[in-house]
């Protein structure tokens, strides 16, 4: 379902635009609003109207990860689910597909392929479920599925989160693993989201095997692309990098990646590796993941260690939705 089929559904209704406005404003708020000067044919199908925003996205399980971490099973109009995830400071990643496309070899979300597109009113409606949890105040798609293959939905979604979801842009941030259609339409956007890049590897091929569908963008082009719209939006650029012990955790790694972020607007996000039955990939040790941040300040790169949101077995992205297909 799109926002577009809302607002139909509203002005089929007899509502006027302020009308419309106000409805989807308070419902991606959560909040209550004055409604005595309706249309009689509005009011009257309020309850209805409410009732089908509530099926739109519903909560139908939690997983604790950590603290002020959940991951939130969430279960749409047509039996299909994905996954959201509570994080600390008022965050919320939400997914943009049913599976995902991109193959990459260290993630369960796209095991099983992609089964369909979220709508972008099943995006924004990640946030309102959440919303009835606690406070979101910043919400990254960085969820199940690529942005990127979901481009139309995703930006529909990000620019109803900015203009009625009271989300201040820079705090509205679009993953991706690196489309050039990303950087085409971004830049012309009212709504113009935060960039997060999935790296992974300088190295081209090395990248290509652990991201096997990804668009093969040279990983000095990707930075470039990236730099030009930090500069631009003055955000500066998240790259994301899940950190697998003997695999993306060497020394060649780092000093490539000292000179493509030298004098960039970027921070460089580590991501440990959650361990997934199956996959004989695990996280390099705390010790050696310090030192990997520290040598990246020494150069005058802004590095972290990100929380992965459940690094527990059976943590990770995807996994709260394989136990429950697989009970069902």
């Amino acid at each position: 379902m799109r926002i577009e089929a809302l607002r139909q559904r509203l002005r089929d209704c007899g509502a006027k635009p302020c009308h419309e406005e106000r409805l989807l404003r308070s419902w991606s708020q959560v909040s209550s609003r004055g409604r005595t000067d309706f249309p009689l044919s509005l009011r009257s199908e309020l309850p209805a109207i409410e009732a089908e925003l509530e099926s739109i996205a519903r909560i139908l399980g939690e997983h604790q990860a950590g603290e002020g971490v959940a991951r939130l099973l969430i279960g749409l109009h047509d039996g299909q689910m994905v996954e959201s995830v509570l994080l600390p400071r008022g965050g919320l990643c939400v997914s943009t597909q049913v599976g995902c496309a991109v193959g990459c070899v260290f993630c369960m979300s796209g095991k099983n392929g992609l089964q369909r597109q979220l709508g972008s009113a099943e995006i924004a409606a990640q946030v309102v479920a959440a919303r009835r949890r606690r406070k979101v105040s910043k919400v990254v798609f960085m969820g199940m599925g690529e942005p990127s293959h979901n481009l139309e939905n995703v930006l529909d979604a990000i620019d109803f989160l900015g203009r009625h979801g009271n989300i201040g842009h820079k705090n509205l941030v679009l993953s991706t693993v690196g489309d050039l259609r990303v950087f085409e339409r971004l830049p012309k956007e009212e709504v113009r989201p935060a960039l997060a890049v999935s790296m992974h590897s300088t190295d081209d091929a090395r990248r290509a095997e652990l991201l096997p569908r990804a668009p093969r963008i040279p990983v000095a082009e990707l930075v470039e692309l990236a730099e030009r719209y930090a500069r631009l939006t003055h955000y500066p650029v998240q790259y994301q990098w899940t950190l697998m012990e003997g695999v993306n955790d060497g020394d060649e790694e780092l000093e490539n990646l000292a000179a493509l972020l030298s004098g960039k607007y970027a921070v460089m996000n580590f991501i440990p590796f959650n361990e997934v039955e199956g996959l004989g990939y695990r996280r390099p040790s705390l010790e050696r993941m310090a030192k990997m941040t520290e040598f990246l300040y020494r150069k005058g790169i802004l590095a972290k260690i990100r929380d992965s949101a459940g690094q527990e077995i059976e943590g990770a992205c995807g996994q709260l939705r394989a136990r429950a297909l697989a009970s069902a």
